[in-house]
């Protein structure tokens, strides 16, 4: 019988929490082994929800034991997914990073080399390939359901008041910390994976809370070599949402409503392995059609558990890695660029 790919992870705010540590612990492939933080209050909720796990204060501590892990997972602020990806590759451990892998292409490139060079494993958790609403849009453009799409509309918005980390309110662009490169990595992923490489791209990074340094309020768009032309719009501060996808074809279009469910699910406390995780209500169905004849579209079923799935199959050398790095640079380029066009701040 194969032993469990001993992972460890690194932070356990919302993207150790809720996305890796509750994906990693519900595969039989993998030994959740370590979470790193050296948060008090968070290495107490990580030691109740997971007592065979080792609750680790620093990489440095992780690193002096390299050899009892067979992966680490990169769930720590933006700003240091390099620097912590730089010493877990240096050390031979395959690593996952969450997205945005870097800030800064150049950055983002030097991992990729070191990967390459060390001939370690390294992969990306863009774990909205994995959407049930764009699984739903990659099957309709499989089948032609809509002919020839010329356009393609998608929203990530919400309302939120709550403080942001200090590292999420720093300098424009220098950080990451902004909706662009938080949701941004997301969406313009998902257009690109969708429609092709992009030729010219344009964006407008506002920030609307009062004293606000980052933008909380986005929107890109691409114009990709197919001739698709894909609007994107990010916003933590909308008051009412409109819709999360819109696809406009030639025979047809396709919208569909509300976020996916996994997120709210696994901060629910949801096992990924529950008969409803990953299912729409048929109230969140997307519509097909032309007005006056529209006919309702089930949303395929989420699935971000697929990622460390394919990701095990990955690392014994039996497939690809669930996302290749050198797909993130593409994005990564348009929002370093788009970034230093906003002019500093006064």
């Amino acid at each position: 019988m194969n032993q469990p790919i001993r992972a460890a992870v690194v932070g356990y705010g919302l993207a150790g929490q809720v996305f890796h540590a509750p994906l990693i612990s519900a595969d039989p492939a993998y030994e959740l082994s370590a979470v790193v933080t050296a948060d008090p209050e968070r290495s107490a909720s990580a030691a109740a929800r997971y007592p065979s796990t080792r609750i680790v204060p620093s990489v440095d501590a992780l690193l002096a034991d390299a050899s009892s892990y067979d992966l680490v997972v990169v769930g720590s602020p933006t700003p240091t997914h390099v620097s912590v990806a730089e010493r877990t590759l240096d050390a031979g451990l395959p690593t996952v990073v969450d997205k945005p892998m870097a800030v800064r292409v150049a950055d983002a490139e030097r991992l990729i080399e070191l990967a390459a060079r060390a001939d370690v494993p390294l992969t990306v958790f863009q774990n909205r390939r994995w959407d049930g609403d764009f699984l739903t849009v990659r099957k309709l453009l499989r089948e032609g359901a809509l002919g020839e799409v010329w356009r393609f509309e998608s929203r990530f918005e919400w309302h939120s008041t709550r403080a942001r980390p200090q590292w999420k309110s720093g300098t424009p662009g220098t950080e990451g910390g902004g909706v662009a490169y938080d949701i941004g990595a997301h969406l313009i992923d998902q257009a690109v994976r969708l429609f092709g490489p992009v030729t010219d791209f344009y964006g407008e990074l506002d920030a609307r809370r009062p004293g606000a340094v980052n933008d909380d309020d986005s929107f890109v768009a691409l114009t990709h070599e197919s001739g698709v032309r894909s609007h994107l719009s990010m916003c933590s501060l909308v008051a009412q949402r409109g819709f999360r996808f819109r696809v406009l074809g030639s025979e047809a279009a396709y919208t569909v409503w509300g976020l996916d469910g996994q997120e709210a699910q696994l901060k629910s406390g949801m096992s990924p392995l529950d008969a409803e995780y990953g299912v729409a209500p048929p109230g969140a169905h997307g519509k097909l059609g032309r007005d006056g004849a529209l006919t309702t579209v089930p949303t395929e079923r989420g699935a971000y558990g697929d990622f460390y799935a394919r990701l095990a199959v990955a690392l014994t050398g039996n497939g690809p890695l669930p996302v290749n790095p050198v797909d993130v640079l593409e994005p990564l380029r348009i929002l370093e660029t788009l970034q230093r066009k906003v002019p500093p701040d006064t």
